[in-house]
């Protein structure tokens, strides 16, 4: 098999390429300045020149692009952490959610003008008094009251609340429900009353509305309900596994980009009389960066065909989860370090791309809970006789 991008994605990935690189880079001083009315521009320039929402069905307003060819889309839409906002494809992890679990009138109020670009979601599961690890430990209630769902609880972490229409809300609604069937997902408009956006919660120094809530008697019709009651792990599960593999794919866009900017540093600079590429210690960095995104990238590649073929792909989600976090870090690291005190400066993407990169440790689960999976998983595989064969997976 080959990980090559196919002929039949190369046109589209080429023109995102070039969209991000022309057009989406040179704008980040602006977009990271909150500049609105730049990234409007962009999505516009983006719908018209058939760019946008690419991941999205077609059914639903989107390009219609299938599973791996969006994968290979995504991993040029990941050089600029604006990428999926100037795209369209930042809602993609909640269309989706929504287009296999809303009911018709959700699908009118949420999914349609969530593909648009119209309106932005956000997804509450992160509790700051409770280990994110083990989400059955989820203390945000949800207590059906006549026709009324009324939530009580403390969630963190909502990225974009502040600028959302509605937040999906995991909280408990089956306490005497075994731990994998006492949740559900409830989707409360952020005006709601009782929804109290506490603080947008800086991360590293960065914004991007990362917010604190609290629902104190949040009141929505029993009918905001998405899916079936004591269904919201099983809806978690399915949005993001895919969403993970998105990610990676995006950190090697991430990757490719300070990979650029390290080997152009190597050639463009000078010390002791001749250019930093003929030095040895700095050609290390080159090799330990090819070999570390090679080895990320095909991982990821396998990953998501494991899934495109029907299967969950625990196993190597979670080992992409880890290796594509960790591999990102080192990359942007290096190239930090080839660039010297100017790679500290906002001078260079670097700065800001080793904060990004620092929390993907974190978020969609932490480094040692998918590292206990896979390993666990793997073991299991040789009981009563069995094996993990390599070349069979």
């Amino acid at each position: 098999m080959s990980f090559a991008v196919p002929d039949s994605v190369r046109p589209v990935r080429d023109a995102v390429h070039a969209f991000m690189t022309e057009r989406v880079e040179p704008a980040e001083p602006a977009l990271c300045d909150g500049d609105a009315a730049t990234l409007r521009e962009l999505q516009e320039e983006a719908k018209k020149e058939g760019l946008w929402a690419l991941g999205h069905p077609r059914e639903l307003g989107g390009g219609g692009l299938p599973f791996l060819d969006y994968v290979y889309v995504n991993e040029v839409q990941g050089r600029s952490e604006f990428g999926q906002l100037a795209l369209g494809t930042f809602t993609l992890q909640d269309s989706l959610m929504l287009h296999e679990h809303a009911s018709s009138g959700q699908r009118e109020r949420y999914l349609e003008p969530l593909v648009r670009g119209d309106i932005w979601p956000s997804f509450a599961m992160t509790e700051p008094e409770i280990s994110s690890s083990d989400p059955t430990q989820i203390q945000t209630e949800a207590v059906l009251d006549g026709g009324e769902w009324v939530i009580n609880g403390h969630k963190w972490f909502t990225t974009g609340a502040s600028r959302a229409a509605y937040t999906t809300v995991m909280c408990r609604t089956e306490p005497e429900a075994p731990p994998h069937l006492a949740f559900s997902m409830i989707l409360v408009p952020t005006g709601t009353p009782g929804y109290t956006i506490v603080r947008e919660t800086p991360v590293l120094g960065l914004g991007g509305a990362h917010c604190e809530v609290r629902y104190e008697d949040v009141r929505v019709p029993a009918a905001n309900l998405l899916g079936e009651r004591g269904h919201g792990f099983v809806i978690a599960q399915k949005r993001l596994g895919p969403g993970r593999i998105f990610h990676c794919m995006r950190w090697l866009g991430q990757a490719q980009r300070a990979f650029d900017l390290m080997c152009h540093r190597l050639h463009g600079r000078t010390a002791f009389g001749e250019p930093l590429a003929r030095k040895q210690l700095m050609r290390q960095h080159v090799f330990d960066s090819y070999t570390e995104i090679q080895s990320a990238r095909l991982l990821t590649l396998h990953a998501a065909q494991t899934v495109d073929a029907g299967s969950d792909a625990r196993v190597e989600i979670g080992a992409i989860k880890v290796v594509g976090a960790r591999m990102l870090h080192n990359v942007i690291d290096r190239a930090i370090q080839v660039y010297g005190a100017a790679g500290l400066t906002p001078d260079t993407p670097l700065d800001r791309m080793y904060r990004h990169a620092r929390a993907g440790r974190i978020y969609d689960g932490p480094d040692e809970v998918h590292i206990d999976s896979v390993g666990r998983r793997v073991l299991g595989a040789y009981t009563s006789g069995g094996s993990w064969e390599f070349g069979l997976r």
